[in-house]
């Protein structure tokens, strides 16, 4: 089959490798129909994640047809379509039990990481009965792409916010993973939302799609201080950053309110510095973490009755065959890239 591999930074090829089988009974092998190129995946191919090993299959974010269970799935069968988790659950361990499930200490993030991902014809889906979610007959692939990483990455992002109703949110990065933090953060019902962003049509995107209330371009205002102005003087209630880099790190500390919550959902490749002298009297609450992704029934409930639609954050759709070039589009941004998808070669 083909399959996008990665052999070492900036040395990714697609090629020809064998097709997945089943290893345990509870695995699907799954026909990717159609699948994304994530942010996780730039920083695999640029190196940033160094234990990711050479020939591994890239890719964690995708839908498919069922082709094959293993003796011990009950609830799929051969043809059914199927959204699948970025996370694999194992539902017997230590921390599944506990409804940790991205600390799973049998999967966890594990495709195009771990194990082969999806940027691929076929895939092995571990846990396939707690890993898959049937797609609805009245949905598309495109509907649902997105519920198994970014969309409940944003959604947890947003839930981790403890956001209640009335107040501001300051999202700092307006990428796929930012927008979809800010579509999911208006089921708490705040007053606003606001996108940070140094790319002002990513701005101009957020506000169109009815994401955000607001957008603030930290090369042209003080964002600190627009926050305050937007709460008489106090700050944003909850900031989520959504980016993985310094100046959106140290911006949602810094415009969150004391008191507030700091959400931290980017990936980052660098330490970063809490200037705790500061920090320690202001009673913020920082948390941070990997996707649970225990939240994907609801999001596609959502999705089908019309409260969520994130299908406008693809921007280009390319085949599999075309999946090098689909990087350098989202890499380099080209013709305004947001998401691209990839579609099974006919």
């Amino acid at each position: 089959m083909k399959a996008f591999v990665y052999h070492g930074p900036k040395n990714m090829s697609l090629d020809q490798v064998p097709n997945p089988v089943i290893q345990r009974p509870t695995d699907a092998i799954v026909r990717v129909t159609t699948s994304t190129i994530c942010g996780t995946d730039k920083h695999i191919r640029n190196g940033g994640l160094p234990e990711v090993e050479a020939g591994r299959v890239i890719g964690h974010e995708f839908c498919g047809e069922v082709v094959e269970i293993g003796a011990g799935v009950n609830k799929f069968k051969k043809g059914d379509n199927v959204a699948v988790s970025c996370i694999t659950q194992c539902m017997e361990c230590y921390y599944c039990k506990r409804g940790i499930y991205s600390r799973c200490e049998n999967g966890s993030w594990i495709f195009g990481y771990k194990i082969d991902g999806c940027q691929a014809d076929y895939v092995r889906v571990p846990y396939a009965d707690s890993g898959m979610y049937l797609i609805p007959d009245s949905l598309a692939d495109e509907d649902v792409l997105f519920v198994g990483d970014i969309l409940s990455t944003g959604y947890f992002g947003a839930e981790n916010g403890s956001i209640q109703p009335g107040d501001t949110v300051a999202v700092f990065g307006s990428g796929p993973v930012g927008m979809c933090a800010m579509a999911t953060a208006r089921l708490w019902g705040p007053a606003r939302i606001v996108a940070v962003d140094i790319d002002e049509s990513r701005l101009e995107f957020a506000i169109k799609q009815g994401w955000a209330d607001y957008g603030l371009n930290p090369q042209k205002v003080d964002v600190t201080q627009a926050l305050k102005d937007f709460t008489s003087g106090r700050g944003a209630d909850v900031t989520i950053e959504a980016n993985g880099f310094e100046p959106t790190f140290k911006g949602a500390i810094a415009g969150v309110r004391p008191g507030g919550t700091v959400s931290v959902i980017g990936v980052f490749e660098k330490p970063q510095i809490l200037e705790m002298q500061n920090l320690w009297i202001q009673n913020i609450t920082l948390k941070m973490g990997l996707v649970k992704a225990n939240h994907i029934p609801e999001l596609i409930d959502l999705i089908k009755e019309g409260k969520l639609n994130m299908k406008p954050l693809i921007t280009h759709t390319i085949p599999l065959s075309q999946v090098a070039e689909g990087y350098d589009i989202f890499e380099q941004r080209r013709d305004n890239a947001i998401k691209v998808v990839l579609k099974a070669d006919a």
